[in-house]
């Protein structure tokens, strides 16, 4: 049994994912702005969960809860950063206030979580952190730009986290869920940018249209997602990115393909730019 801290536990894969952390026997604390819609969810969980009051872009608010779970279950095994917000439209379209803002949730928020879990898990010298990401961390996008770009950052700082902390007993893992039957892009998840720009109709304006109609017709099991993350952070050799999704696999093969390819051509460029005598004797 392990004891689990996750954030955004009221709906989409954050409730999944404590649905199966209950399920496999685990103790849950699970935290939401409003803790009531995580205790409607799990009424029979008993004393297996702790539903905790939690707005990440708090850090005061993300240190009480922390102190909370850890003196309810002794500490924190495992840290799921699953809370999120999106925002869709051209990069140009994003105004400053919907960029800062989920900069604030997502890059900010996951940060006042990892200060607030972190001094645990090292006294301990042991635990697990798993940051959902999206496959949107690792390709972007016309229209999710700015949101993309959150996810990037995240991927950027965990990365080097998993270098930090390894050597302390702690694993990190990045998870990049292609697109997953959530209600991610409803308006209580997703802010879409109002105003328009002609230019961009056929490629950010084409995404506008086609989330409209993938919304609730994603094809990912986000209960399937769910096992597949409480098994892997019982794992002693975790990866350090596991994609979710055949869509999140086929766009990051491609990418990567696209990646090699283009570095191979522009190699000599690239390498030409080094001092003549680091040259002479590379």
């Amino acid at each position: 049994m392990s004891s689990w801290f996750i954030t955004g536990a009221s709906r989409g894969l954050g409730a999944e994912i404590t649905r199966a952390a209950l399920e496999s026997g685990h103790v849950v604390a699970a935290t939401a702005r409003d803790p009531r819609a995580v205790l409607a969810l799990f009424p029979d969980a008993g004393d297996a969960l702790l539903a905790l009051p939690l707005d990440v872009t708090d850090e005061q608010q993300a240190r009480a809860a922390v102190e909370a779970a850890t003196k309810r279950f002794g500490g924190i095994d495992v840290l799921v950063s699953n809370a999120g917000r999106g925002v869709l439209g051209a990069v140009e379209e994003v105004s400053d206030a919907a960029a800062k803002a989920v900069y604030e949730t997502n890059v900010f928020g996951t940060l006042n979580v990892l200060r607030a879990a972190l001094p645990g898990m090292r006294a301990r010298r042991s635990g697990h952190i798993l940051t959902i990401s999206s496959v949107g961390g690792f390709h972007s996008t016309p229209g999710w730009g700015v949101y993309a770009s959150t996810k990037f950052a995240v991927e950027g700082l965990s990365e080097a986290l998993a270098a930090e902390v390894g050597p302390l007993g702690i694993q990190v893992t990045i998870v990049e869920p292609g697109r997953f039957r959530t209600d991610f892009l409803d308006r209580s998840s997703l802010h879409t940018e109002a105003t328009l720009i002609e230019d961009y109709a056929a490629t950010a304006g084409g995404t506008r249209d086609t989330a409209a109609e993938h919304n609730h017709n994603q094809p990912g099991d986000p209960a399937k997602a769910a096992r597949v993350i409480v098994d892997v952070a019982g794992s002693d050799k975790a990866p350090l990115r596991l994609q979710l999704g055949a869509d999140s696999v086929e766009r990051i093969e491609a990418k990567l393909h696209s990646m090699a390819d283009e570095l191979e051509r522009w190699r000599p460029v690239a390498v030409s730019t080094d001092h003549d005598d680091v040259a002479a004797t590379g």
